[in-house]
């Protein structure tokens, strides 16, 4: 399924890591897919990575950007010109619910969160999507050590839609993990497989593609990328 021209727009994407990786560090998925939207759509998206515990850096960034007459304070049409993507891997799946939830608190609207083998960290609502988020996803697998959670829900299902909890096997497909260490692919195999996929990385490049382009196109919002997503689960 090829990716369609670039919208005009501008959107702002940010990704977190899983664990304690370095999120400058281009072995990880999360840096690369940064770099690739960035390449990709240029001047139409602003792609950035953060670790889980930057939380404040990524507020920091995402605020900069919607400032657009810098005067230091976010007005409501800068609020509500926000289109913002958020994802992450592991405590970075956990730390993209919590951020999402952060800019809710200022009004800040999510377009898309998409959440890898989803680990919470502690006092986090990783898996309760908030309202401010209008379409939300999650990949996982039940295999392993460590094994992603199996369902996501919205705070509020008549704001928020849940296109998909997909879950993914490695017990027949074994996917390069040699960006982490040998205990981590001997014992975590199948948790940094998923991160590792490129086909989960494909399938969220598609997602994004949509947002971005959906927004311009008739056929567009949650039913849009609901349909997409079958495509993906289905393999068409």
């Amino acid at each position: 399924m090829a990716l369609v021209e670039p919208s005009p727009a501008q959107v702002i994407v940010v990704g977190f890591v899983g664990g304690f990786a370095n999120p400058n560090d281009p072995k990880h998925p999360e840096v690369l897919f940064a770099a690739y939207l960035r390449e990709h759509y240029g001047a139409n998206v602003h792609a950035e990575v953060f670790s889980n515990h930057d939380g404040k850096g990524a507020l920091r960034y995402v605020t900069r950007l919607l400032d657009t007459n810098q005067d230091g304070v976010l007005s409501g049409e800068e609020k509500k010109n926000a289109r913002i993507i958020i994802y992450g891997h592991s405590w970075g799946a956990s730390e993209t619910a919590a951020f999402a939830r952060q800019l809710g608190l200022s009004a800040i609207p999510v377009l898309l969160t998409v959440q890898l083998d989803i680990v919470g960290k502690f006092r986090q609502k990783a898996i309760r999507i908030p309202p401010n988020v209008e379409n939300a996803i999650n990949f996982y697998q039940s295999e392993g050590f460590l094994q992603g959670r199996p369902e996501i829900f919205a705070s509020d299902a008549s704001r928020t839609e849940i296109i998909g909890n997909l879950q993914l096997s490695y017990r027949r497909k074994r996917v390069n993990c040699d960006n982490y260490p040998w205990f981590a692919r001997t014992f975590n195999k199948p948790h940094h497989e998923i991160e590792n996929d490129p086909n989960v990385w494909g399938q969220v490049a598609l997602l994004i593609d949509a947002e971005i382009s959906g927004a311009y196109s008739a056929d567009k919002g949650p039913s849009r990328i609901r349909r997409l997503t079958e495509d993906i689960a289905t393999g068409r």
